[in-house]
């Protein structure tokens, strides 16, 4: 028998007890019901020209990056590349809205992200070349390691804000994060935590459509992803993510409220991965060329670009500066990753622990051997080679 059926339910109303009450007021967390944008608005002419133009040079030499790692996946220089393409805007934004005191916690796919926070751009691909575990020093740049495993980043960066509040630090954490990574347990931990301890924390959710192949309408009901902010206590904002300065905007707000002790903020960017998830995946698979067609007329570097020269900012000559700049970074990228790194396996066992345990040492020193030996038999051959060559 439920508690319907019982005689009396009828009357029965349960209401919470006296003291309750909301903490937070949910109104001025809930996002806009469209996602905001500047460019092609009045709110355009707000817009500083010199971040526009730097914008657009970046988002120009970014789609350039993204290309020539494709291509170096097809030469076996790289074991693979999740491309951004399509999706800089959303890159390039979170990097230049951070101060150098800030840290950068990105996913695997924000490669361009780092690069443009100023970190070199072969060792932005060491780790998706499988020679080093990460292929930079976190601390020099204040970018964490590029992680693989969906969201794990997301706590890391609220630790690492919270503890930097604690010591008083004016230190803000920018979590980039996509649509499939919001499925994912650690999201939920990380927004609670943050929300809870008014962490100085950006959640940047780059809703490009689909995790790999699934999409988002299979992952969630919400309204929006930026609408699970309110569950938390946070304020959810809602963006075009193909528009640099309406993205730059926002995250600069939401990096500004967290520096000021406002707390976290969630941030959806809606845009759209043009490339496949991996060059190891099929994305004819699961959508249709009418639905690419569709976003490449949304194209975030045609959006400023169409921007810029209507304002008369920028003409032929910036054009074909940006992207001769553009071509000279992939000529680097391209000599540098065609150098065959130099490896030492007795790298294996560096850094495993503070001081080695006998059962490394052990190991190494086999190593050691063999590697010796295969050294000896070449030297002899090499010798071989000489003395039938006389």
């Amino acid at each position: 028998m439920t508690v319907q059926e019982l005689p009396g339910a009828a009357a029965y109303r349960p209401t919470p007890p006296p003291a309750w009450k909301p903490l937070t007021d949910p109104a001025p967390l809930l996002p806009d019901p469209e996602p905001y944008r500047v460019l092609g608005t009045d709110a355009a002419a707000d817009a500083d020209p010199d971040l526009l133009l730097r914008l657009y040079a970046e988002l120009v030499r970014g789609r350039r990056y993204n290309a020539q790692a494709t291509a170096l996946t097809k030469q076996g220089r790289l074991a693979v590349y999740p491309s951004s393409t399509g999706q800089e805007a959303c890159e390039i934004a979170a990097a230049l809205v951070l101060e150098e005191r800030d840290w950068l916690f990105p996913s695997y796919r924000d490669t361009l992200a780092a690069v443009a926070r100023g970190l070199d751009p072969v060792e932005a691909l060491t780790l998706l070349r499988g020679d080093r575990h990460t292929g930079y020093d976190p601390r020099e740049h204040r970018i964490a390691p590029l992680c693989t495993p969906l969201a794990t980043q997301l706590p890391h960066a609220v630790g690492l804000a919270h503890a930097a509040r604690l010591k008083g630090d004016d230190v803000v954490a920018l979590a980039m994060v996509g649509d499939g990574g919001t499925s994912e347990g650690d999201f939920h931990e990380a927004l609670n935590f943050a929300a809870v301890w008014r962490a100085p924390v950006v959640f940047l959710v780059q809703n490009n459509g689909f995790a790999i192949s699934v999409p988002l309408a299979k992952q969630t009901a919400a309204p929006s992803l930026a609408h699970k902010a309110v569950g938390y206590g946070m304020p959810g904002r809602l963006v075009d993510g193909n528009d640099a300065a309406a993205m730059h905007q926002v995250l600069g707000e939401a990096v500004a409220r967290a520096r000021s002790g406002g707390g976290p903020t969630l941030v959806e960017a809606v845009t759209y991965r043009m490339d496949a998830h991996t060059n190891a995946d099929d994305a004819t698979r699961y959508r249709v060329d009418s639905e690419v067609e569709t976003w490449r007329a949304h194209d975030p570097i045609q959006l400023l670009e169409r921007e810029l020269t209507g304002r008369g900012l920028l003409g032929d000559g910036g054009i074909e500066e940006a992207r001769e700049a553009a071509e000279r970074m992939a000529a680097a990228l391209r000599e540098r990753m065609n150098a065959d790194p130099v490896l030492d396996p007795m790298d294996l066992f560096s850094h495993v622990y503070v001081e080695q345990t006998a059962q490394l040492r052990e190991q190494a020193a086999r190593l050691r051997v063999e590697l010796e030996a295969e050294q000896d038999q070449q030297d002899q051959h090499g010798h071989d080679d000489v003395e039938d060559g006389r």
